[in-house]
């Protein structure tokens, strides 16, 4: 009797400890198994403006026919956060070992509390889900500020004003043949992957005492694009929006003091096929940390005076498929931090695609009393298709870096007239992204008036507004030294 007691304790252990270790098996352990949700972003498309709160939900789901556990699920930010967590019936900014069955899903809702006086023009936040050491995130996203909101927005012609931001979600086109206005002051600001598409005329009107910002939406905080980040000042970050595309439809493009800045390509500027205007005429500009390039051209036109390109992850300039071209007064200066294997300034004439070479005339390329330096050895790429007759290009009275080694030949006087070359201009503090010059610098009273005479309404002050005409030679560059 004793014995079959033994037998039936036994028998039952070894059910138990089978049917725990089913249950402890029953979950989906692959580290590939992923959630899915009804969406990617939770949006509050509320305008504050006043201190107020919003709710909104979302849905997790199980896809598979297995239960998944999720080990965690957080907010970001944690306890500082705007937001606040219900998860599935559970209030808290933190939770673990979640149980979603197989073909289900849990509810989780979101609230927001906004105080527009203090909060940043976004207020961004993630919900960070874990499932065998797998991290997937959905974005929180809620107005901080009262803005004009576009999202995928096609408009017609209007003017925006300096009363509020304007904030593009999805980006935005202007129609064919209609005219966006956009007064001094004004801020512009794009969610990432927006972009800026103009078909017909941009007119930018800023000021040096308000100059019109495009920028993109992240100011500070933690990003909204990698989801392991940990930067708390994204005011160099590139590559946080698309930029602003002058498409082949539009014409009489105008920029005067704007800051264009943290997007792939600052500005791109295609082919109108119409050689009786300018695409783009841009004045007293800065084009900053760019993760492609601060102007890129294909077969276009571009009247630049007083620019300032700098920090681009490829080219500053890129002129490409000929065109025609002219720059005064610019300083083009590139320190990337990352690897960078392109100049600072690039020309072509030519466009290759499935075994076809297409040759475009290089009309004219001028760059006078400009500065092209960098921290490669090069920084000009030139780059003419043998077929083609029309290449025309000039640097003219420029601080120039060419290596001795390079296939550029700065003798040719068809191309090189009374430049600088190989001596560092000096800048102030270029890993601040200060460009202004030192005292020391060779393109201090190295300018030429008659380059600057050229164009006096526009080339006689300089970016930061201080004259460049006095007793002595202008100086080479956007800006004009001034002392201590």
């Amino acid at each position: 009797m004793k014995l079959i007691l033994r037998l039936f304790l036994f028998a039952s252990i070894t059910v138990l400890f089978v049917l725990t270790s089913c249950k402890k098996n029953k979950f989906i352990t692959d580290g590939s198994a992923k959630l899915e949700f009804n969406t990617d972003t939770v949006m509050f498309d509320t305008v504050f403006t006043g201190i107020g709160s919003a709710t909104r939900f979302f849905i997790v789901r199980n896809k598979h026919e297995l239960p998944i556990n999720i080990s965690e699920i957080k907010l970001a930010t944690g306890e500082s956060s705007k937001y606040r967590l219900n998860i599935n019936g559970t209030p808290g900014n933190y939770l673990n070992d979640i149980e979603i069955a197989g073909q289900d899903s849990i509810f989780i809702f979101v609230d927001v509390n906004i105080d527009p006086s203090n909060d940043d023009i976004i207020e961004y936040d993630r919900i960070i889900f874990t499932v065998n050491e797998n991290k997937q995130a959905v974005h929180l996203t809620a107005f901080g500020q009262n803005v004009h909101f576009l999202n995928d927005s096609v408009i017609d012609t209007q003017t925006w004003i300096n009363d509020k931001p304007y904030l593009i979600y999805n980006s935005m086109a202007l129609n064919e043949n209609e005219v966006l206005t956009i007064e001094e002051g004004v801020k512009i600001y794009s969610h990432r992957n927006s972009r800026i598409y103009i078909l017909g005329t941009l007119n930018v009107l800023g000021t040096y005492n308000n100059p019109v910002i495009f920028e993109a939406d992240r100011l500070n905080g933690h990003s909204s694009i990698f989801l392991n980040d940990s930067t708390d000042n994204y005011s160099d970050i590139s590559g946080q929006w698309g930029g602003i595309w002058l498409t082949k439809f539009s014409k009489n493009n105008y920029i005067n003091y704007a800051e264009i800045k943290n997007a792939i390509i600052g500005i791109q500027v295609d082919s109108t096929g119409d050689s009786n205007f300018t695409q783009l005429e841009i004045h007293n500009t800065k084009l900053e940390h760019h993760s492609y390039a601060g102007i890129l051209t294909q077969e276009s036109s571009v009247f630049a005076t007083n620019c300032l390109i700098t920090d681009c992850g490829y080219y500053n300039i890129a002129l490409t498929r000929g065109g025609n071209y002219e720059f005064y007064h610019s300083t083009i200066g590139n320190y990337w931090r990352g690897v960078r294997q392109a100049p600072s300034v690039y020309l072509n004439n030519y466009f290759q695609y499935d075994g076809t070479v297409y040759i475009y005339p290089l009309v004219n390329a001028y760059f006078g009393n400009c500065i092209i330096w960098g921290n490669d050895s090069t920084e000009i790429g030139i780059e003419q298709h043998e077929a083609g007759e029309t290449f025309n290009y000039l640097f003219d009275n420029c601080v120039l870096r060419i290596a001795p080694t390079s296939d550029i030949n700065t003798t040719d006087i068809a191309h090189f007239k009374n430049n600088i070359i190989n001596e560092d201009p000096l800048f102030a503090d270029y890993y601040a992204y200060d460009f202004i010059l030192s005292e020391l610098s060779p393109a201090i009273n190295t300018g030429n008036f008659e380059i600057t005479n050229l164009y006096p309404a526009l080339l006689n002050t300089d970016l930061n507004n201080q004259n460049r005409v006095g007793n002595n030679s202008p100086d080479i560059g956007c800006y004009e030294f001034v002392g201590k």
